[in-house]
């Protein structure tokens, strides 16, 4: 698998989330300084509540930006069966007859793209599934607890 190709689909889907991100707190930011938003009455909380959601959506465009500067320098490090998983490892998982796949990255997780036909989703280490992950290798047999038990058999790393 090219992890480079999955890094850069990741990288724009994050960017797509950014435009959106930084379109909508500067709407907000209009919205809050708008004449109509001047309050009417000591009630009338219009322009205030704009500008607080101007402003976590500005926090927001912040920890993305962060995000895609990480995606963008972060070194994908070579897996290969005998080398224990870490950040930047990209494993198969086979489970209950379904294989998943997986990308381990210090953030961003839950975030997932198609590549290949197979569908890759972020995992980070403070996961159930991640910190059950970090150091092991192709042909460990793992047992994820969340609100149910899974067991997987790690068959690939790449």
């Amino acid at each position: 698998m090219d992890k480079e190709a999955i890094r850069s689909l990741f990288l724009q889907q994050i960017e797509a989330d950014l435009a959106l991100l930084t379109q909508s707190a500067n709407a907000a930011r209009e919205a809050a300084i708008h004449t109509e938003s001047k309050a009417e009455d000591q009630y009338d909380t219009r322009g205030l509540e704009a500008s607080y959601l101007a402003g976590a959506q500005s926090v927001r465009a912040s920890e993305t930006h962060a995000l895609i500067a990480q995606y963008r320098h972060l070194d994908f490090k070579a897996f290969g069966p005998e080398t224990p998983i870490s950040a930047t490892a990209l494993i198969e998982l086979q489970g209950d007859g379904k294989t998943l796949y997986c990308l381990l990255m210090p953030k961003g997780g839950g975030r997932s793209v198609s590549y290949e036909g197979k569908t890759i989703q972020v995992t980070t280490p403070q996961s159930p599934l991640g910190e059950v992950l970090m150091g092991r290798k192709v042909g460990d047999e793992i047992e994820v607890r969340t609100q149910t038990v899974k067991d997987y058999e790690i068959t690939a790393v790449w």
